[in-house]
């Protein structure tokens, strides 16, 4: 079975495999409350795939500063 995007391309935007899951499950509840979306088309009908599209083609960035909660962006 192939998986699209593929986590090493997912690793080139986001460098940790926690921080790539938490944060596409994050983005996934937000879009299941707002059904806004980052990308037109997307591959994916699940919205976690739909959040790994989105980081991959780089539309969703996060910064972490510190102590401070990662935040989307």
């Amino acid at each position: 079975m192939m998986l699209e995007p593929s986590i090493d391309s997912l690793l080139k935007n986001i460098n940790s495999k926690y921080t790539l899951v938490t944060l596409s499950a994050r983005r996934a509840r937000q879009m299941q409350e707002t059904n806004k979306y980052l990308i037109e088309d997307h591959f994916s009908d699940k919205y976690v795939g739909i959040a790994l599209e989105e980081i991959n083609n780089g539309n969703l960035h996060y910064t972490y500063e510190g102590d401070e909660a990662p935040e989307m962006k």
